[in-house]
């Protein structure tokens, strides 16, 4: 799973087309719903050291930020794609690294 195929996911279920906000992070894509044009997930690219994956690691990894109630984000992080949410509110975010989720898994969505 990337960026792209995420794009194509919610574009086809949702109807929705990412939003890029920022001139200083580019390639970072808000998620909306179209009826109140609240977030429901963030796209961007992040550091492995910044995710608390591996200390110093400046490689980027493309990761995915989803608002969920916070009974699923205490279910997902014990799966290893999972992590507590990146610059979000932990307690209603969770950040999923998009190389190690599978389509497969998306489909429950």
């Amino acid at each position: 799973m990337n960026a792209q195929a995420v794009f194509k996911l919610v574009a086809d279920r949702y109807q929705t087309t990412p939003a890029y906000l920022w001139q200083r992070y580019p390639d970072y894509a808000v998620l909306r719903h179209a009826d109140n044009q609240k977030w429901y997930s963030l796209v961007m690219a992040v550091s492995k050291s910044d995710l608390g994956l591996v200390p110093g690691d400046e490689t980027l990894v493309e990761v995915l930020d989803v608002k969920l109630d916070p009974e699923d984000v205490e279910l997902l992080q014990t799966e290893p794609a999972y992590l507590p949410a990146y610059h979000m509110n932990k307690r209603h975010w969770i950040t999923v690294q998009l190389e190690q989720s599978n389509r497969q898994s998306w489909n429950a969505c």
